[in-house]
Formats: structure tokens, sequence, C-alpha cells
């Protein structure tokens, strides 16, 4: 954040900065970000930032050489700069309010079918690591939490009696995410059994540890789901956000109501959640075309 200040020259953004660091607590990495974004504003139009009008910002994102999602993020961050400057008395208008944000393309997630799934959890246990990759796995699928969330998963997070974990998910924000009865047993027999080999003369409260005894790593999992979905037969290209991407789409097509879903993957907004629906949605069309009186007869206008 340092360098970021030390080339902004103009005072106001440089408090803006500052408020992100100090009230919101925001990482120096989202903070450098936002300083380069407006940064980038003024140098391109060579005005102060409060004399920059609704022109301005409108031409300057019609201009970047950007895709759409980046010139949205532009725009969301110039919009939060003057609804700080409007909240300390610095300006009455904020001139974002009349541009409208580049319309993004949804992109459908990717998921597994059921069928895929049952052969990517049918690991061969023979090994202690095959068992953690098993518990992984069924974890990671049966609760649809993001792989930093299973990674940084401790032993205190579990409640073994309730079928519960307890996630720390975005923002150190904590969710309860219950377990079924399959991913409580792998769980609990790789806990009990197996992960003491792993450990080794090592120490540690987290629940998935490498073959060093070390917590694993997103990298380390990466690598470990490559080889489990290549030894499965499985063609799609699998992350771990695949499997997450997988859990809510098969709770929907099950009738789980979206709101549910919505507090299990803890999404703060509803809209995140609703891309499923459009991957049911685009599932029943793609079904339905099967039917065999789907299409149009020959000769029928």
């Amino acid at each position: 954040m340092k360098n970021i200040i030390e080339n902004i020259k103009d005072e106001n953004v440089v408090y803006y900065l500052e408020y992100l660091k100090y009230e919101r607590r925001l990482s120096d990495n989202t903070i450098d970000s936002y300083g380069e974004n407006l940064l980038m504003l003024l140098e391109s139009t060579k005005k102060d930032s409060l004399k920059l009008g609704s022109e301005d910002i409108r031409n300057y994102l019609l201009n970047v050489d950007a895709s759409a999602k980046t010139k949205a993020h532009y725009l969301s961050v110039f919009n939060s700069f003057y609804n700080y400057m409007i909240f300390n008395k610095r300006i009455d208008k904020n001139p974002c309010d009349s541009i409208k944000a580049p319309k993004l393309e949804k992109k459908l997630p990717n998921y597994l079918t059921d069928e895929e799934i049952d052969k990517l959890l049918d690991i061969r246990l023979t090994k202690p690591i095959d068992y953690r990759n098993k518990a992984m796995l069924e974890v990671l699928y049966a609760t649809g939490i993001r792989i930093s969330e299973l990674t940084n998963l401790e032993l205190n997070q579990i409640d073994f009696d309730e079928c519960i974990i307890r996630v720390v998910g975005k923002g150190k924000k904590d969710r309860i995410v219950p377990l079924g009865d399959t991913a409580i047993y792998y769980l609990k027999l790789y806990i009990e059994e197996y992960r003491k080999f792993l450990l080794k003369t090592q120490v540690s409260n987290y629940v998935f540890i490498n073959k060093d005894g070390n917590k694993i790593s997103r990298q380390g999992f990466f690598k470990i789901l490559k080889r489990l979905t290549q030894e499965a037969g499985i063609k799609k290209d699998v992350s771990p956000h695949t499997l997450r991407h997988s859990f809510a789409t098969h709770l929907l097509n099950n009738g789980a109501d979206l709101r549910v879903i919505q507090e299990l993957l803890g999404h703060e907004n509803l809209v995140t959640t609703e891309i499923y629906s459009h991957l049911s949605n685009k599932k029943i069309e793609e079904d339905y075309n099967h039917h065999p009186r789907a299409h149009k007869e020959k000769g029928i206008n």
C-alpha cells in the first residue's frame, strides 16, 4: 500500500485508501488494487478526483483496454470511492450513479453428474493417504465448503455428536454446516485410525495433513484431485470448486430451497446462489428436448 500512496497526489484518494486499511481493515492486496484502479483513472483523465464528472468516467470505461468483467470492477471501485466522498460531505452527488455497469455474460458452473461423483468417490482404500483423500472428498461434496475452508479446518471445528462442522468463511464469518452419515463415517475413521500415521512426530490441530505432517495446501489438494479424476476416467476439467458446484446443483435438483443452499454455501447475496437455478433450468430444457413432441413436425408453422 505504501508504494501506491506515494504515487498518488490526490489527497482524497489517499484518505480513501487509508479508510480502507484502518477502518474497513481490507487486505493490502485489495487496497493496492483499488489504488491502482483509481490512479489509472486520474492519469487517464488528468483531472482531480472531485472534478471528474459522469462523462469523464463513462469515456474512461469505454476506452480502457479491459474485459467487461474488469470494467465492472473498475466502476464498483469508483462508486465506492465517491460514496465515501459523499459520506464525508466532500461532494453532493456520485458521478457513477448514472453509469450502467457492463453487461456480463453468465457462465454456468461446471459440475459432476451423480454417476461421476460416484466414480470419483470410489477410492481404493489401502494406505493412510487413501483414507485421508476419501475423507476430504466426502466432506467437500457433502458440505459444499470452499477448498480454503477445508484445508483450514481444525479438529475443534468438528462436532461428531451433532454431525456438524463450524466453518470459518470469507470475512472470518462463521457458519454451521451439517455432515451426512457417509462423510461423518469416513472423517471419523480417518481421524481416529489413520491421521496419526501422517502426523508421525508432528503435532497439529489441522484435520487434513500431508505426508510431511503439515497442513495440506490448496495446491496439494488440487494435485490429488487431478490424479483421482484421471483414475476415475472423468474427462471433465475438475477443480475443488467443481465439487462445490456439484453439491449445490444436486441439492437444487432434489428440491432444496435456494435460500437454504445460500446459507450452506456462505453466500452473502442470493443473486450469487441463483446461478444454480439457471443451471437447473438449462438441464430441464435439455432433457425436454428428448421428448418426442418437443419439436415441430414438418409442415407445421
